[in-house]
Formats: structure tokens, sequence, C-alpha cells
């Protein structure tokens, strides 16, 4: 059920997500495995605009020369339920991984979704292992070795680093910064200029630089450029190498918040809770708010009266029960909530003093249908699929090691 807005963007937006579904039967006669050397990239954060409105060189390349085509994110477009769809090749009603966090009507509790035993499909690593192939997984965030570093042989991340890495590469900088994207490529680079039997290398950075700074700003645009002359040193160093990229989500500026337990509950429409699928313990990032949340009834005949409230709601772009969130966006029905808000462009959800807020102007996040657009490359892989293959950010390495 949509709300009273016009909802003609959201509809556009769902059905160019639905009609991309890949068919199961489009992955016969697609290379299963490779014996060539991978490293696959998942740039957070890295929307269209920012590929747009920078000096990349090395991407231009590999835009050029290789397979290059703009695909879908998963729903809800936040980084774990992405980074578990790409590590996985698999929808989050394969994986289980719905958000950054989730409720667990068990115990009552709001929980962060990152840890390994949340997960219900093998990751690349495991796939990888199977075939006596050894990975590494080198993350900016330390969530992301806790939740996807099953399979590895390295798993590294500048949050933890190890006295040895900090003898190498120096220390690692704070969370907060883009300089701990540098640290974290540097630390790739040294992995495949000395640990020749790593042969699949996942790299992920950390979006606090795309939280922080619109895609025009000087900031911005010097941390894409150190990012990208770094992937060249990366390629300078691996020669022989497949090189695969692509993002979780987008990003945009936001104008407006809700609580939306504080905001149903003043007019006359309580809730069990609401959690925004955003939130996780990088709360500078952004404040726990993003562009969709999961609403749990106190009873069945609640829902109407919470709708009715809901789709009164400027912002609130579209509504969807648990099982319309299923069929429509691959989610794992258990956990999400019995309804599922999304915000507008310019909207966001999450805990609030007051039952909703005004933005500040530099306040960017995501989590919405408005960040599902991103890029994807594919530069000198072997036996790789063809375009139409890749419709979505989980087909990057989908098709390998899966003999």
């Amino acid at each position: 059920m949509q709300s009273r807005r016009d909802f003609l963007t959201s509809a556009a937006a769902a059905l160019a997500y639905s009609s991309a579904v890949e068919p199961l039967h489009a992955l016969q006669g697609v290379s299963q495995g490779t014996s060539q050397r991978t490293v696959v990239v998942m740039f957070d954060g890295f929307g269209l605009d920012y590929l747009a409105q920078s000096d990349m060189p090395t991407l231009r390349r590999w835009q050029r020369d290789g397979l290059y085509k703009q695909v879908k994110g998963m729903v809800p477009t936040v980084t774990n339920a992405n980074n578990a769809s790409i590590c996985c090749g698999a929808f989050p009603k394969e994986h289980g991984i719905t958000g950054n966090s989730y409720f667990d009507p068990r115990t009552g509790h709001e929980e962060y979704m990152e840890t390994a035993d949340l997960l219900m499909a093998p990751t690349l690593f495991e796939h990888a292992a199977k075939q006596g192939v050894s990975s590494a997984l080198v993350s900016s965030k330390k969530k992301t070795i806790s939740l996807l570093s099953k399979g590895t042989t390295i798993a590294l991340t500048p949050e933890q680093a190890p006295a040895d890495w900090v003898d190498r590469l120096g220390p690692a900088p704070e969370i907060y910064s883009r300089e701990i994207n540098y640290w974290t490529v540097r630390a790739a680079i040294d992995i495949l200029k000395h640990r020749p039997e790593i042969q699949c290398l996942y790299v992920h950075t950390t979006d606090y630089p795309m939280h922080t700074w619109a895609p025009e700003t000087p900031e911005s645009k010097e941390h894409l450029k150190t990012v990208d002359t770094l992937l060249g040193e990366a390629q300078e160093a691996a020669p022989d190498a497949a090189f695969l990229l692509t993002a979780d989500h987008g990003m945009n500026h936001k104008t407006f918040a809700y609580d939306l337990d504080k905001t149903l509950a003043a007019a006359g429409a309580p809730i069990r809770i609401s959690i925004s699928a955003e939130r996780d313990r990088y709360v500078k990032h952004h404040r726990g708010l993003g562009g969709v949340s999961w609403v749990y009834l106190n009873h069945p005949e609640d829902k109407q009266k919470v709708m009715n409230v809901l789709t009164k709601l400027p912002g609130v772009e579209l509504i969807v029960t648990r099982e319309e969130a299923v069929s429509k966006y691959d989610l794992y029905g258990a956990r999400i909530g019995d309804l599922c808000v999304f915000g507008d462009k310019n909207t966001v959800f999450g805990e609030l003093d007051q039952p909703s807020e005004q933005l500040p102007s530099t306040y960017r996040s995501h989590g919405s249908m408005h960040e599902l657009d991103i890029p994807l490359f594919v530069y000198n892989a072997k036996g790789a699929p063809p375009s139409s293959y890749f419709t979505h950010n989980r087909d990057l390495a989908r098709w390998l090691y899966r003999g």
C-alpha cells in the first residue's frame, strides 16, 4: 500500500529493480571458476554522481577497456545487506542479512547484524576454498570482518591493525577519516605484491567520506582521486589479475527525519518498535538515520490504524507489508518488520529526541529507493560473463568459484 503522495518515482524504481532480476537459467554456460588472480572491490557509497564528478583515470580506463554497466543495489540500500549480497552472490532472502540492524522478537532487543552466525549463505571465500583457492578480506570497517570473513586466509581491518601491518604501513588512521581508505587499499597492494598465494582478494572501504562530502566538493574529489591512484598501483602490482568493482549504494542529502515510535505514539497509533536498517556502530556517519524503517506492530489489528498515520506523513513515499517486501525485494521475512516504510529522496528514519527533526544542510545518508543506482566494472577478467549477466551488484563475483 502506498501513501497519498506521488509515488511515480518509487514505483519506477521498484519496477526497474524487479524487472532486472536475472533468471536462474542465465547461469548456464557461464564460467563457474577461474584460475586467474581476482580482486573484488566494494567501494562503499560510490554512487554514479561520485564517478561522474571526479578525476579517476584508472576507473575511466577500466570503463573504456573492460565491462562497465549501471546496475541496481539491493533493498534496503544499506551496507551490510549489500555487502553480503556481493560477497555471497545472493539476494537477502538467501543470505539473511536485511540491514545493519534487526529486531529479534525472541529477545525483544534491537541487535546489530554483524556476526557470521546470522549469515545463511556461503561467502565467496568459502566457494574459493572448496576449489583450493586462498582468499583475503581487507575492510576499513571491522564489522565486515566479523560478518563476512568465513573462509579467508587473511582477514584484516585498520580498526584492529596487527603490529606487523602497522610496521609495514604505519599507524592506521581513525575510522572517521578518508585516510583510512588509503590505508586499506595500500594493505591490499601489499598483499598483491608479497602474498602471491592469495588468489582472491576482497577490498571494502568506508563511506564516511560520502556521508561527509558531496561529490562536487574538493575533499570528495581528493579522496576519490587518491583511491583511484591506489587502484592503479594495485593493477601495476598485479597486471595478471582481474579487477571487479561495484558499490553497495549511492548517497543523497537528506532534509528531514522522523522517529516513528514517537510520531506514531503521538498520533494515537503506538507500535512495538521501529528499526532503522541503517543503524550501526558508526554513529558519526549518519546518526543511525536511514531511508527505510522496519515497523513492528503491537497487534496485527493495529495495521490499518498505523498505516493511516504513516500515509499522511510528508516524506513517507512507500509502505509495504512484510509479505510484499519479501515478494518484491527478495528480503528475508524473519528479519524485517510487519510494515516496511520507505522515505522519499529527502527523508530518513531513526531514533531522535523528539518525533521529528529538520536536518542540517550537510547531512547525507542512504537506505531508500533513491540510492539503488550504482556502477559496476569488470576489467581484465578471463571468461567473464557478458554484460547482460550483470543486473545487480550481487552479480559482480557470483560467477566465480562455483564449479
